[in-house]
C-alpha cells in the first residue's frame, strides 16, 4: 500500500531537522540502524551541468558530442514505467523562491507504479524527456541512482526497480546533510565516474564558489580555491566562477561507464 498524502505532510515538517537526524548516524549504534532502514543498497551519482563540462579527449565532430544528460535521456528511453511528482518535497517543505517547487523528482520503474497518485502521475517517455529538460533550463542538477530512502518514504516496492531522477537545487536539496552524515553512508552519494575538477592559475580567491557548494567541499586558502574530496562534482562552481577559473572535465566515455554502473543497480524496464 503507498503512503497516504498526510504522511507527506508530516514529512515536510520534519525536513528542516534533516542535518540534526543526519548527526544521529554518527553514533555507532544509531549508525547501523538507520543504514540498514534507509540506506542500505544506495548508489546515487550526480550529473555535472552539460555546459560546464569538457571532454578529456578530442572528438571528431560535434554530433559526436557525449553529455552528462544522456545518462538521464538513456534510463528515461530504456524505461517502461515513468512517474513524476507533483512538487519537489526538498523546495516545497522550505518553500524555496529560487528555484521552481512545481519540478519534481522522476522515478523510473515497475515500482513507481505503486507510488500514491495524489502524489504525482504516470506520463510517457516523451514527458519525461520534456521535464528533465525544464529541470536543466531552471538550473537544477540531476541526482540518478538507487534511493532506498525514496523507496521507504513512498512505500514502494522492490527497491532494485525504482530509480530516483531528483533535480537539486544548492539551496534546500536533502543530500545538503552530506556533510552530516557518517562516512560510510554519505559516501554512497558519489561523484559521476571520470569526472575531474580543477581549480586553475585564474582564481583570484573571490569565494564566489564557496556559496554555491551544496556540500562544503570549497574552501579559499591563501586566496585560491581549493576543492576537498567531499566534492560531488555538479559543476555548478565553474557554473558560478566570475573568471572560469574551475574546470570539470570528464573521460570520453563516462556515458557508458555511468550507464552500465547503474544498470546493475536498478531494472526501469
Amino acid at each position: 500500500m503507498s503512503r497516504p498524502a498526510w504522511f507527506t505532510s508530516l514529512l515536510k515538517k520534519g525536513f528542516p531537522y534533516r542535518f540534526f537526524l543526519a548527526k544521529l548516524t554518527r553514533v555507532p549504534i544509531l549508525r547501523e540502524i538507520m543504514d540498514y532502514l534507509f540506506f542500505e543498497g544506495d548508489d546515487i551519482i550526480y550529473l555535472p551541468k552539460d555546459r560546464v563540462i569538457q571532454i578529456n579527449q578530442s572528438l571528431p565532430a560535434p554530433g559526436d558530442m557525449v553529455l552528462p544528460s544522456q545518462v538521464v535521456e538513456h534510463f528515461i528511453k530504456k524505461a517502461t514505467y515513468h512517474w513524476i511528482m507533483n512538487v519537489c518535497i526538498c523546495r516545497d517543505s522550505m518553500q524555496c523562491t529560487d528555484y521552481p517547487i512545481e519540478l519534481g523528482c522522476l522515478f523510473l520503474g515497475e515500482a513507481s507504479l505503486h507510488i500514491n497518485p495524489q502524489l504525482g502521475r504516470r506520463v510517457t517517455k516523451k514527458e519525461a524527456l520534456e521535464h528533465v529538460k525544464k529541470c536543466r533550463e531552471a538550473g537544477l542538477v540531476h541526482l540518478v541512482g538507487r534511493n532506498k530512502l525514496d523507496a521507504v518514504w513512498l512505500n514502494v516496492h522492490p527497491g532494485n526497480k525504482l530509480m530516483s531522477i531528483c533535480s537539486c537545487c544548492p539551496c534546500c536539496c536533502l543530500w545538503r546533510m552530506l556533510p552530516d552524515l557518517a562516512p560510510g553512508i554519505g559516501a554512497k552519494v558519489t561523484t559521476m565516474p571520470g569526472v575531474t575538477i580543477t581549480v586553475t592559475d585564474a582564481c583570484v580567491g573571490c569565494g564566489t564558489c564557496t556559496n554555491i557548494c551544496f556540500v562544503n567541499a570549497i574552501e579559499v586558502v591563501e586566496n585560491r580555491a581549493t576543492i576537498s574530496e567531499e566534492c560531488r562534482g555538479c559543476g555548478r562552481c565553474a557554473d558560478v566562477c566570475p573568471q572560469n577559473a574551475i574546470e570539470i572535465a570528464v573521460d570520453s566515455d563516462f556515458v557508458e561507464k555511468s550507464i552500465n554502473h547503474m544498470s546493475e543497480l536498478v531494472d526501469v524496464t
